[in-house]
């Protein structure tokens, strides 16, 4: 398998990374480096380390070993306000005050990027208003959080993120709560936007309209590359324990995969 680790190509990177926790091994000697623009997908059974991944490509959780790096630049050595500039991450459960309304909630992703001499302009309104009309939250936008339903909640989690401006965007199961039409607007959107992603996802079908796939079996990197190169009915047995094979939509001819319990 080869990995691409170059920084000067890779915004976000990582080499040897390794986590333990409660002296278990959660994530063993991962290489992998993102290209610039790209959407990778990174799925894994259950407790296979997605979102402990994602964790440690943000910063928030220190590595057992290895290191990363963002735009070139350890990341253990960046300012936490210079990591938030470049980077923006939306866990699965993500929370914020119950006295806050939508607008507020969004508004907190400029904060990076606001100061005394820079506080809050017309300009960061824009920017926004133009994250919650991404995520068709606009019309949310003076309600109070308390009010938000799952779905509600996650699509203005993100618009958050967005309006941080970041240059690499890590989404852990984004499309949880949200219903099937949102679902699919939002990995367009996701897709659409000038960053590039990372996106841990369960659902296979969804994983293969990203540019590649990443996937994690018991804290190891073991695949990486274009979806359907990657996905195989060999490795999804081996990895996920399921049957597998694929089927072309007649509607638009549009490769799927179905699944069968061994």
């Amino acid at each position: 398998m080869t990995v691409m680790c170059a920084a000067k190509l890779s915004p976000l990177s990582c080499q040897g990374l390794g986590l333990q926790l409660a002296g278990n091994s959660v994530l063993s000697d991962i290489d992998l480096g993102v290209v610039a623009g790209e959407t990778l997908g990174i799925v894994g059974p259950n407790g296979s380390g997605k979102s402990s991944l994602l964790k440690l490509l943000a910063g928030l959780r220190k590595p057992a070993s290895g290191s990363v790096q963002l735009m070139g630049e350890p990341l253990a050595h960046m300012p936490r306000r210079r990591v938030a500039q470049a980077l923006a991450l939306v866990e699965q459960q993500a929370d914020t005050l119950d006295a806050i309304n939508v607008f507020d909630a969004v508004a907190l992703g400029r904060t990076p990027w606001l100061s005394a001499l820079a506080p809050f302009s017309r300009d960061d309104r824009a920017i926004v208003e133009q994250a919650l009309a991404d995520l068709d939250a606009l019309h949310l936008r003076t309600r109070l959080w308390g009010s938000l339903s799952g779905g509600e909640r996650q699509r203005v989690h993100i618009a958050r993120a967005l309006a941080q401006r970041p240059q690499v965007l890590l989404l852990d199961e984004p499309t949880n709560h949200l219903d099937i039409q949102h679902q699919l607007s939002l990995l367009q959107q996701v897709q659409a936007l000038p960053v590039t992603t990372l996106v841990a996802l369960h659902d296979l079908n969804q994983a293969l309209t990203c540019d590649r796939v990443a996937v994690l079996d018991k804290g190891r990197l073991v695949a990486l590359g274009a979806p359907f190169e990657v996905l195989t009915p060999g490795l999804l047995l081996s990895t996920f324990g399921v049957y597998a094979h694929y089927l072309t939509d007649p509607y638009d001819g549009a490769r799927i995969l179905r699944f069968r319990a061994p």
